[in-house]
């Protein structure tokens, strides 16, 4: 059998039952989900203030009054529109205006992005207080709507004359976007359908107004994800018009001329400003993957997170149109991302200038962005080229991003958040207030007032089923990606069939498959069961050998490699089973000799799991720590792998209790590598005053002649990288010296 595309199941057909993701969902249902109700309804102290709801709101009550007057006999004038900033906050914080616009202009999405994490728990989780709540917010932000199906609350409240003006850069295809994916959550989660009509009103708005035809804009998304998300629309509801709309969003992005550069120039006319021309890089409107026709497009530039949210909208086209100019410039922008642009964590976005991609090679460990969102971005993007073509690569990456740099956005209690997630953190830049350092915290936030990120998690944590499988399109193929514990049911031909998995992962290697088929019709099935052969497990063909069939030996399963999957074909029966027994050796990983930032220094990995030195185990200056090359060995045969009890808690470092974990136990794996310490004893000099005899002790100058360093024999601990600052504030480190 030969697979072809392939999709995500129904996340309803995938259950999660997993020590590990089990616990992960758990707490966004339980913590992370109550809790950011209150944030978008600024009720979280300490925290800085949403405005979402407030917004929608506003926005309901405005809708009220002009239907009031309409009703009334009476003329109702809305306001015209007056450009009241990027991010706005109200003169009196106690006291925000009830009827006006607070927040960033993409203020909406927090509520998107909330519903759609509800979405997905709902399907699994019942819980009728938590779906009477969302139901009462769909109902204020369906009263927001406009007539013509608009919504986005920042031009009703500030004025509508010049909505679709700044494309750019105020985000209503964005918001679009975002309200799209939480009314297809919602509706799959519940099958209620009200936010979901409110959707397609406005994806309906926006295909009226743009488009090649004479009098539309011929604009496009600032802030891609309307392009991912109306294909996910199009394949919920069946209505090729949506897919038509993205097709169309992503065909005439960048084409000339640049129709960001006309708007900006429009838009200074209209205010009596001076244009300024545009100095992205590489070229003019880079930042928004905008400077070229995306089919003529190789290279990953500009913001990190607007440019996976577009690579994964242009797979997803290229999936369904076949449009072989995009799938070559898709492939080669995956390459640039994997071989020059990729933290060893799965990060993406290597400079703050721009929360962007940087050069090739450009890899800085303590300056990195590396946002949570861009990191999700890249799950994205990855199961999109799955669904394009099974090969590993795109599994491990997915694999990487997810366990790594998405996952230490959050703490472990739930309840607080990194925006940017670096490689190297020095405590002293943030309490010095070091200016080139100010994007880095060395502890979690409870909130942003750009809260891209908390909600980001929370709807990827609760979809993590979809990542784990796909089916291909002609129904015969089940692909395994991520080896999460669950059941996946699916049809093949006449046969109903359920997938039981049990995982270990990721701290061992050890699942099981088993094949359960509707007795009451057939007890066989005709199918292939395509399982992904991680490479941090080693060789293709050894790792192969460590998974076996029961099917096997009867002759009715036979098995074939084939980029980075094994294949197990034939006849499945009632009972059937695979076992995983994966290796997972310690990885002790150097980069690329063009990575600057770590010439002299390797990382270390098990399976999936990125690790990292936290002072909390390892004492301050973390720079003199030194792994010993010697003793770890070629094959880092010598580190000790060690399960424990890992004890998240910490007090907070101000009086707005930043940085505060609760106590939690989670059950982990750690490293400890032989290394040495660089003596870290401040040296002194004796000298002697030669008229008066006097003898005094001076410090070591700040430089002096080199001498070898002293060393001391210690243990370095490594934790998993997504549990870092979860003990209070310290250094931390990815890449260690190596001697």
């Amino acid at each position: 059998m030969v697979a072809t595309h392939s999709k995500p199941l129904p996340f309803k057909d995938v259950t999660v039952d997993d020590a590990f993701w089990g616990a992960e969902q758990e707490l966004v249902r339980t913590q992370v989900l109550p809790f950011q109700w209150r944030a978008l309804n600024d009720q979280v102290p300490g925290a800085s203030p949403s405005y979402c709801m407030h917004n929608f709101k506003a926005a309901a009550a405005q809708n009220q009054r002009a239907n009031d007057a309409k009703a009334g006999g009476k003329a109702y004038t809305p306001p015209t529109y007056t450009d009241r900033g990027f991010n706005v906050l109200p003169d009196d914080p106690a006291h925000p205006d009830a009827d006006k616009f607070y927040g960033f202009v993409f203020q909406d999405t927090d509520f998107s992005k909330w519903i759609e994490a509800v979405g997905y728990s709902l399907a699994h989780h019942p819980d009728a207080e938590l779906e009477a709540t969302a139901d009462g917010a769909i109902d204020i932000v369906c009263a927001a709507q406009q007539p013509n199906g608009y919504l986005d609350t920042y031009y009703i409240l500030n004025g509508m004359d010049r909505h679709f003006t700044n494309l750019k850069d105020h985000h209503e295809l964005y918001c679009m976007g975002h309200l799209i994916e939480g009314a297809v959550s919602y509706y799959q989660g519940t099958g209620k359908a009200e936010l979901l009509h409110a959707a397609e009103r406005f994806a309906d708005y926006v295909a009226s107004v743009f488009g090649t035809d004479p009098g539309k804009l011929h604009g496009y998304p600032g802030h891609e994800i309307a392009e991912m998300a109306l294909v996910r629309l199009a394949e919920a509801t069946g209505k090729r018009r949506y897919l038509d709309l993205a097709s169309y969003f992503v065909h005439q992005r960048g084409t000339s001329p640049l129709y960001f550069e006309a708007e900006d120039h429009a838009r200074s006319e209209h205010d009596g400003t001076p244009f300024v021309a545009n100095d992205n890089w590489p070229k003019p409107y880079a930042y928004y993957q905008a400077h070229e026709p995306v089919a003529d497009q190789r290279e990953a530039v500009g913001h990190a997170v607007r440019a996976g949210y577009l690579y994964s909208g242009v797979a997803d086209v290229v999936r369904l149109t076949g449009d072989k100019k995009l799938n070559e410039a898709i492939h080669a922008i995956w390459r640039n991302i994997v071989d020059r642009k990729l933290y060893i964590t799965g990060g993406v976005g290597g400079t703050a200038v721009g929360e962007s991609f940087s050069y090739d090679y450009d890899l800085p460990n303590d300056l990195a962005y590396s946002e949570t969102c861009a990191a999700i971005a890249l799950v994205f993007f990855a199961r999109r080229m799955l669904e394009l073509e099974p090969k590993g690569e795109y599994g491990d990456v997915m694999e990487l991003a997810l366990y790594n740099t998405a996952l230490a956005g959050m703490a472990l209690d739930g309840k607080s958040f990194f925006y940017v997630n670096p490689l190297e953190v020095r405590p002293e830049t943030s309490r010095n207030h070091d200016v080139r350092f100010e994007h880095v915290k060395d502890v979690r936030q409870k909130w942003f007032g750009c809260a891209c990120c908390p909600p980001n998690i929370a709807r990827l944590v609760e979809s993590v089923q979809e990542y784990a499988h796909t089916l291909s399109d002609d129904g015969t193929t089940l692909f395994t990606h991520l080896y999460i514990g669950g059941d996946t049911t699916f049809e093949v031909g006449s046969a109903s069939v359920r997938l039981a998995m049990t995982s270990e992962l990721p701290w061992s290697g050890k699942a099981r498959a088993s094949v359960h088929i509707d007795g009451s019709q057939v007890d066989r099935a005709a199918m292939a069961l395509a399982f992904r052969l991680p490479s941090w497990a080693g060789n293709a063909g050894d790792v192969a050998n460590t998974v076996s069939a029961s099917g096997e030996k009867s002759g009715d399963i036979t098995r074939e490699i084939r980029d980075g999957y094994l294949y197990l074909s034939g006849t499945w029966r009632e009972g059937d089973s695979v076992t995983f027994d994966f290796p997972m050796p310690v990885n002790m990983v150097a980069a690329n000799p063009k990575v600057s930032e770590d010439a002299g220094k390797v990382a270390f990995m098990r399976g999936p799991i990125v690790y990292c030195a936290e002072e909390h185990d390892n004492g301050d200056q973390l720079h003199r720590l030194h792994v010993d090359a010697g003793k770890v060995g070629a094959n880092a045969e010598n580190v000790t792998v060690r399960t424990f009890d890992f004890h998240a808690g910490a007090q907070g470092i101000d009086a707005k209790g930043t940085g505060e974990v609760e106590p939690v136990t989670r059950s982990m794996v750690r490293l400890e590598v032989p290394a040495w310490r660089d003596d870290d004893t401040e040296t002194t000099d004796k000298t002697q005053d030669s008229s008066t005899g006097s003898v005094a002790t001076v410090r070591s100058p700040l430089y002096s002649r080199w001498q070898p360093a002293k060393r001391k024999p210690v243990t370095a601990t490594l934790i998993p990288y997504f549990a870092w600052a979860n003990r209070g504030e310290n250094e931390m480190r990815v890449f260690l010296d190596i001697r």
